[in-house]
């Protein structure tokens, strides 16, 4: 795994998204530049946000009877409104009392991740849980002199199946960071800290321990498997983007009221049960007869048989014997 770029058909190589970013970099700005440090090593990097909101509907706030942009003033309670260079940030430590501090003060606290980004540790790329990843960013060289250095930590980091570790500050925070190949750069990724992770204790502890029943994980995974393909990006769409721009499309050429709705496919509802109990079962084996089941179909047979020739029991985790479902 690198950084998820797959060519699909009709989609673009690797290579044609790192020429086109490499076209849009004049345009793009970086939001950072500094060096990244491997021992002695020190690579000159720029980086550059890998995400983009150009897909977004965002809206302004309009004031309705005179069609004017609202506008929000800083307020000072008893004083009214007051300049920008007039403000300056505040710690509270209790009821009303703040620690003052200027920007200045702010940017002259001394952290050697201002500018190098050190990698001081390196995990196999799957190791990091999901949950830990927050946002992408796309790393480059900064000129030809550093190139040769760049390649050899890419390549590297390729060849191992590595992700490196490091610290960094960006935008008044430091951030945790991994480092893993991407193409023909690297992609470097925040990464959340511990502390900000919510534990899963309290939110699954009323999940019971009880195991499924052998038949029904069978039909389970014999549609998981019939439903399994390479990922590809394009074939997903935002629904309802498009929809709202539909809908701002129509009101601008209308100059009038217009409604879009999206079209939901029937089968694709949630089916709410009411005082009704659901077949499971029953809903599986038919999700998998949608498409024409095949050889997954089979399997939940055979599956079926060698659950009763086990006496339809089974052992939970909680050391109790109970029937399969």
């Amino acid at each position: 795994m690198e950084c998820g770029l797959r060519r699909s058909p009709g989609t673009r190589t690797t290579d044609d998204i790192r020429v086109n970013f490499e076209e849009s970099a004049v345009a793009a700005r970086a939001v950072w530049k500094g060096q990244i440090r491997l021992s002695l090593v020190s690579i000159p990097v720029e980086i550059y946000s890998a995400t983009k909101s150009g897909a977004s509907v965002s809206f302004r706030q309009i004031h309705r009877e005179s069609g004017k942009r609202i506008h929000y003033d800083k307020v000072v309670e008893g004083i009214g409104p007051i300049d920008k260079d007039e403000i300056v940030k505040g710690y509270e430590i209790g009821e009303g009392e703040y620690v003052l501090l200027t920007d200045e003060e702010i940017d002259d606290v001394k952290l050697e991740t201002k500018k190098t980004l050190e990698l001081v540790q390196f995990v196999e790329t799957t190791s990091i849980p999901p949950l830990y990843f927050d946002k992408p960013y796309y790393v480059v060289p900064q000129d030809d002199l550093a190139e040769d250095a760049f390649r050899v930590v890419r390549d590297a980091l390729r060849k191992a199946h590595k992700t490196g570790l490091g610290q960094l500050t960006m935008r008044g925070k430091e951030y945790l960071v991994a480092l893993r190949p991407c193409g023909r750069g690297l992609l470097m990724e925040t990464l959340r800290y511990e502390d900000e992770v919510r534990q899963t204790d309290a939110i699954f502890d009323d999940i019971s321990e009880e195991e499924s029943g052998d038949e029904l994980l069978e039909v389970a995974e014999a549609l998981i498997e019939k439903k399994t393909a390479p990922f590809d990006a394009s074939a997903f769409k935002n629904h309802y983007v498009a929809a709202l721009k539909e809908l701002i499309a129509k009101k601008r050429k209308s100059g009038g009221k217009a409604k879009v709705t999206i079209d939901e496919d029937e089968d694709h509802r949630p089916k709410t049960s009411g005082d009704n109990v659901v077949d499971l079962m029953s809903t599986l084996k038919k999700s998998l007869e949608k498409d024409g089941g095949g050889k997954a179909k089979s399997g939940a047979k055979s599956s079926s048989k060698s659950s009763s020739s086990k006496g339809g029991t089974r052992k939970t985790s909680g050391s109790k014997q109970k029937k399969s479902a």
